[in-house]
């Protein structure tokens, strides 16, 4: 999932803050909902969707150590990180993802789960930029009590974050990346190689996404002719870079392949180009606040096809912003509220009373901090501190394996998902409705 977008670090402590004071900083940074309203909406928004209804910003809880609902398993204190937007467009993301990490920290502290230790929750945005993602890395790298890092929600900040957490043995697990080459290295197509060996992600890969949407469209949709559009970023390009190569393998015609620029907001130029190639459908690579307006824009300007994209546009804000009937997309896992393990952190969610929902990405999140979590159980009890673990927690995250809220969880030799399961949605009626759930094959 998603990309780079340009503000000093916010980092904050929960374990350390009342819930009152919690919840008034998410409101400043920003929500998630999967009915949420503008990017601006203050997190107290009432909504609905992935993650129930919002509750007031008041009943915010806070997921580390000082807080009476965890009570914690003894003296010292280990600290759980989270890089990821709270600020920006993709705020809206970010925050839900938060609090599902959250709630892990403050389950685990319950039950007391690290003996002699404690958890705390310590969240930096990232603002969804490479400039901020590189400084929040830096300072979080820099904290002895740091033992793990949830993170990042874009690919191009995972690019920056990924050196500087591995020169300190830090582990890193991404509930959305999903470029390729974060695990498999540049050349991934004729020769993969793990970059860094401390760097995990829950979610599958946009070698599966891409292929898998092209297959869809061409053999499910009965499309045979699309145009590409990507926002020039990491994820963006990689996407529809896969999404082409399968296309074209199944005979498929690629019609147009253009990019726009993120923050844009007048898309008629490009529309007007990729009409005149006249294809069946546009397969877009980047995330809802521009695809969203671009879907509008084609049907004003009489380019009536649907728009296809990623796990980036796979939010309410999508279709808020401009998205049509028959518009669609793809994201990983199966969707958890269809799952019976999905349906507990979904009922646990609730009764945390979180301000904001999960989202698209909390079940993720949730699962990648209770994967650090077993690793931390397997080896904070017998260390000396927490930064004297840390290679240590990177070897045990290695060989987690246990069923997660989206589906088994386990890593292979380069730190990617095991589970490939993706899920197709499509616009239906002004929400995303689940259309056809399965994994690649080719």
């Amino acid at each position: 999932m998603t990309d780079d977008r340009k503000s000093p670090t916010r980092r904050v402590a929960l374990g350390s803050m009342s819930a009152v004071a919690a919840s008034a900083f998410l409101a400043a940074c920003g929500s998630r909902s999967n009915a949420t309203a503008t990017p601006s909406t203050a997190a107290a928004s009432d909504s609905t969707g992935a993650g129930g209804t919002s509750a007031a910003p008041s009943t915010a809880m806070s997921g580390g150590a000082s807080t009476a609902a965890g009570g914690g398993g003894g003296g010292k204190t280990a600290k759980i990180g989270v890089i990821a937007p709270f600020n920006g467009p993709l705020s809206a993301v970010g925050v839900g993802l938060q609090y599902a990490v959250a709630l892990a920290i403050k389950e685990a502290n319950a039950a007391g789960t690290i003996k002699g230790w404690t958890l705390v929750l310590d969240a930096q945005s990232d603002d969804g930029k490479v400039p901020t993602a590189q400084n929040a890395a830096t300072g979080i790298a820099a904290d002895p009590d740091i033992v793990a890092v949830v993170g990042t929600l874009n690919s191009s900040t995972a690019e920056v974050v990924q050196p500087i957490l591995a020169k300190s043995d830090i582990v890193m697990i991404s509930p959305s990346n999903t470029n390729p080459t974060l695990t498999q290295g540049a050349s991934w197509v004729t020769s993969k190689k793990r970059p860094f060996p401390n760097y995990f992600r829950v979610c599958t890969t946009d070698a599966i996404q891409g292929p898998f949407a092209a297959q869809y469209v061409f053999q499910t949709l009965g499309i045979k002719s699309a145009a590409t559009i990507n926002d020039t970023l990491t994820y963006g390009k990689g996407l529809t870079a896969t999404f082409q190569t399968e296309f074209t393998k199944l005979g498929g015609k690629i019609t147009k392949a253009t990019t726009i620029t993120p923050g844009d907001t007048n898309f008629s130029s490009t529309v007007t180009q990729v009409k005149a190639t006249q294809p069946g459908l546009v397969y877009y690579g980047g995330q809802y606040p521009e695809a969203g307006p671009l879907s509008k824009q084609m049907g004003q300007g009489g380019l009536d096809i649907p728009l296809m994209g990623g796990d980036g546009i796979f939010d309410p804000l999508y279709i808020k912003l401009g998205g049509r009937p028959k518009d669609a997309c793809t994201s990983v896992g199966a969707p958890i509220e269809s799952l019976a393990s999905g349906k507990s952190f979904i009922a646990a969610y609730k009764a945390g009373n979180y301000p904001q929902p999960y989202g698209s990405y909390g079940g993720y999140a949730f699962d990648a901090a209770n994967a650090i979590i077993k690793a931390l159980a397997a080896t904070l009890p017998s260390a000396a501190s927490a930064k004297d673990a840390r290679a240590a927690i990177v070897k045990a995250v290695q060989g987690i394996s246990f069923a997660g809220v989206g589906g088994p969880v386990a890593f292979d030799q380069y730190g990617d998902a095991t589970n490939k399961t993706l899920t197709v949605y499509t616009d239906k009626g002004g929400v995303w409705g689940t259309t056809k759930t399965g994994s690649f094959s080719g």
